[in-house]
């Protein structure tokens, strides 16, 4: 792709003006991203050092998921408990190594920290007991991950509220540390696992860890046991190909994210139902070609849309999972916007969905132990000018599946929403040049996504090892500079 803005910051004189400007430095370096469908072993060879705070609760999973995702573990400090990886080790030829002092030119591709059993804000000191020595030699593209407690139960612990407020201080911390080792294009997330929950922690840390996350950062994720039905533990779901034999729907197919989406699903074992408007027939129809998918011609905002949706996925033997992809902009300032722009933007980005959802649940078509995938904006977190409309119909979103996971959970459908940042597709291309380039760099990462980075999430979210995740937002935006 052209980026303007990297060559003009080759420039001395240049880079001096964007930095007086307060805007960030570009980053040239692209990021680490998958090159092949899911891997029995995707963290193959790579060092993630592990550290654990005071009564650290998750590191038997720790332990049994980095032997099996093939990592190197390297144990940094006290308070750890080696038994748990000696049988992990064995059986996968990755034992742990104790490191008593770090050595000179370590360097990691993760930092792994288990924060589950503070309870107090002086037991915050293991944070920068770990992270201090360790926080400048993570590698480009390198991983920072954080076990902890959800706060409001930490709360019913004997620490109380001061439990509370230690464990909720980690995602402020996670965001930070998000920001400072961005431009190395690294990462960093705080993962709350609820008591009862540990057995979906393996398949997200998997994810979190490996180059598939590549956009993802800064980023709270809430594993719960919310949707459990047809849930299992790490060892129970498949590794390679976790979509073999599912059907999975995709709106809007024919480009962009899209059909990044749809190719990444079908990579991964499903049959694909690709649908977008009649007038893209061609388009859509070469997408489905190939990955061996079918096309479904449709205009998702029509009265009989949902009846004919659900009517062909009912010949595929039901749906597995459902992605709300296709959307519109019609921006407009809002003393300018017609009522049109208005109600088509509504029309397609929210109320589609939800007619779509209803006819496939009520029809019976939306299978046991399935996904919804709704694709919201960081729009709708901190809004944009002159994107009245298209903001409230993305937070609208976030409101849907918050509101409808609990109401779908006895049935182990789990329904979350991803919130793209600036992805690279034709619509931001069409966006004007300095306006594009500094959008580029608002991110703790210095650049844009792709729409690789998009189907990715979707991906996971779709997969049998993401049960534990519902009723959430995941952005995808780099750690976006804008909203919370």
């Amino acid at each position: 792709m052209s980026d303007f803005l990297l060559e003009l910051g080759k420039n001395p004189n240049a880079r001096k003006m964007i930095k007086t400007l307060g805007l960030p430095l570009p980053m040239p370096q692209a990021l680490e991203r998958a090159k092949q469908p899911w891997e029995e072993r995707p963290l193959q060879e790579r060092v993630i050092a592990v550290g654990v705070g005071p009564n650290a609760q998750l590191q038997s999973a720790i332990a049994d998921t980095l032997a099996r995702a093939g990592a190197e573990p390297r144990l940094i400090g006290e308070g750890h408990d080696e038994a748990p990886y000696r049988a992990p080790g064995e059986a996968y030829g990755r034992p742990a190594q104790r490191l008593a002092e770090i050595p000179e030119r370590f360097l990691a591709h993760g930092l792994l920290f288990d924060a589950t059993g503070i309870a107090s804000p002086d037991e915050l000191k293991s944070l920068h007991d770990f992270f201090h020595p360790l926080v400048g030699r993570v590698s480009r593209s390198g991983r920072a991950v954080i076990l902890a407690r959800p706060h409001r139960a930490a709360a019913r612990t004997t620490g109380g509220a001061a439990a509370a407020a230690s464990q909720r201080a980690l995602e402020g911390f996670v965001r930070s540390l998000a920001k400072e080792i961005g431009r190395r294009g690294a990462t960093a997330h705080v993962v709350y696992v609820d008591e009862g929950a540990e057995g979906r922690a393996p398949a997200l840390l998997r994810w979190l860890l490996s180059p598939r996350s590549a956009f993802v950062s800064g980023q709270p994720f809430h594993l719960s046991m919310e949707a459990a039905k047809g849930g299992g533990t790490d060892d129970e779901v498949p590794l390679t190909r976790p979509l073999e034999k599912k059907v999975c729907l995709v709106t809007g197919a024919a480009r962009g994210i899209g059909k990044a989406t749809a190719k990444l699903l079908a990579a991964e074992g499903a049959h694909v139902v690709c649908l977008d408007r009649p007038q893209d027939d061609g388009p859509v129809s070469q997408v489905a070609r190939e990955i061996g998918g079918s096309v479904l011609l449709c205009d998702v905002s029509a009265d009989d849309a949902p009846a004919q949706i659900a009517a062909a996925l009912k010949a595929h033997g039901g749906v597995d999972v459902v992605v709300h992809n296709a959307g519109v902009t019609r921006d407009k300032t809002l003393a300018k916007m017609s009522e049109e722009r208005w109600a088509q933007t509504l029309g397609i980005n929210l109320s589609a969905p939800i007619r779509i959802d209803r006819a496939l649940l009520d029809g019976g078509v939306l299978n046991d132990g399935g996904r919804i995938i709704c694709l919201s904006s960081v729009a709708g977190i901190a809004g944009n000018m002159g994107q009245t409309n298209y903001a409230a119909s993305k937070a609208g979103v976030i409101g849907y599946v918050e509101a409808l996971a609990p109401e779908l959970a006895a049935r182990g459908i789990t329904v979350n929403a991803i919130a793209p940042g600036f992805i690279e597709t034709r619509l931001t291309n069409a966006i004007p040049v300095m306006i594009r380039e500094v959008g580029r760099r608002l991110s703790n990462l210095g650049q844009g996504g792709l729409p690789q980075d998009i189907g990715e999430t979707v991906t996971f979210l779709a997969s049998p090892g993401a049960q534990g995740l519902t009723g959430q937002v995941v952005r995808a935006c780099g750690g976006a500079f804008i909203g919370a």
